[in-house]
């Protein structure tokens, strides 16, 4: 055990360095073309900085002292301090290097992203949200590609209340997706003891990729929904893996991604109680997921096959049809990882390396994700929702003492990654 607790993260990391400078090479000095201009990250090489990095080296600064005190709080006041350390940190940390602009203009029609993202989706919407679910197969070829890519819950909460602005979709994204901190704190505290639980939170919120893209995209908020399912699937309670079952069922009318969830779920009950308990545990949220699709297609004509079907074809034949699935099998789960932050990567495959059931739980999805290959690049951002189960997995092979230079070393590469890099997002 201990020399393969010494092993694992050491070889674990020497494959991804070896994945990102093969990368690098390929994409720059062989004239091969792997998808993105730096393989395996998403985005470009482009300093710039504001006024705001004071901010966020100052909110870092806080978040390290207080640490040790967060832990000793009460519940309640630990989970609405940690919403609001994480609230604050996005909001500063996206405005550090090119200024408050760019906690929406992602979003903005008229930006270099803003006609692939959600708000041109409103259109389809014209004769109602009842057309819109009945005709959303047919309607998947000829919607952006963000909005092609997932089912049709983000466009109707959107027309539903209005959200019609880069503003306000970006107030959503960002309020929103601030909620993983405390919900990776519920999750873990149906997984851990508390004090670990509040360990895994303080990396959720700390963790660079979930800061970077946390303020900048919708996947934040599918990220807190996928959360608000995993919380109660992760109970040994029969009411609340009901209840999280049509959680996930619902969550999964936003992002198909989300479904993975439920393998999470199933993979932790395995690891917890065997295998009869996943079994029962899949077949119930199975049976819940189809349920609910079913409903919708009955009252509402939805078509969720002839969905998925659309959004392959979409898929197939858009910007990731030309990504090789050899380099993103490793690529994917190196990218996600390295940018989830550094100590993170670093701890969770320590956990792994102990037969973890968090860990086993959460590496178990990340292989099944990577080896399906749905999804090869942008995985920083289009796997936000595995993230906080990361953390929460990592925080069992964090030492209490270690809180702050684990906590420091997060900032630095938040703030060194905002400065330097573009990700678009």
């Amino acid at each position: 055990m201990t020399a393969r607790l010494r092993l694992l993260p050491a070889a674990a990391f020497a494959a991804m360095a070896a994945t990102v400078a093969a990368g690098m090479w390929l994409a720059r000095h062989d004239g091969r073309e792997l998808g993105v201009p730096y393989a395996p990250f998403i985005g470009r090489w482009d300093p710039a900085i504001t006024a705001w990095a004071l901010a966020v080296v100052a909110l870092f600064a806080l978040t390290v002292w207080a640490a040790p005190r967060l832990l000793a709080i009460r519940p309640a006041a630990f989970a609405l301090a940690v919403f609001a350390l994480t609230l604050a940190l996005r909001l500063a940390l996206g405005a550090a290097s090119r200024g408050a602009d760019e906690w929406s203009r992602v979003f903005d029609p008229a930006s270099f992203e803003g006609p692939n993202e959600y708000l041109p989706a409103l259109t389809a919407l014209t004769h109602g949200p009842g057309f819109f679910l009945d005709r959303f197969a047919e309607l998947v070829p000829a919607l952006p590609v963000h909005a092609a890519g997932h089912p049709p819950g983000l466009p109707l909460v959107m027309d539903t209340f209005g959200i019609t602005t880069p503003g306000r979709l970006a107030a959503l994204c960002i309020a929103g997706g601030a909620a993983v901190a405390p919900l990776a704190y519920a999750v873990g505290r149906q997984v851990r003891d508390d004090r670990h639980a509040r360990l895994g939170a303080l990396l959720t919120a700390t963790a660079p990729s979930v800061l970077l893209f946390g303020a900048t995209s919708a996947d934040a908020l599918y990220a807190a929904l996928g959360l608000l399912a995993a919380w109660p699937l992760a109970s040994t309670r029969p009411a609340a893996r009901g209840a999280g079952a049509v959680l996930l069922a619902l969550a999964s009318l936003f992002a198909w991604s989300l479904l993975a969830i439920g393998a999470w779920a199933a993979l932790l009950a395995w690891r917890r109680c065997g295998m009869r308990d996943m079994l029962a545990l899949g077949v119930l949220c199975a049976a819940v997921v189809l349920g609910v699709h079913g409903a919708l297609a009955a009252l509402c004509g939805f078509d969720p096959i002839g969905t998925l079907r659309a959004t392959e074809q979409v898929y197939r034949f858009g910007i990731a049809g030309e990504r090789p699935y050899w380099f993103w099998l490793p690529g994917s789960p190196s990218a996600f990882l390295l940018m989830l932050g550094l100590p993170v990567a670093w701890l969770s495959l320590r956990a792994l390396a102990r037969a973890d059931d968090a860990a086993i739980a959460i590496f178990g999805v990340l292989a099944i994700a990577a080896l399906a290959g749905f999804t090869k690049a942008e995985v920083e951002r289009i796997w936000l929702c595995f993230a906080p189960l990361v953390c929460v997995a990592a925080a069992g092979a964090l030492n209490e003492r270690h809180v702050r230079p684990v906590l420091a070393l997060l900032g630095l590469q938040a703030i060194a990654w905002e400065v330097l890099w573009n990700t678009v997002w």
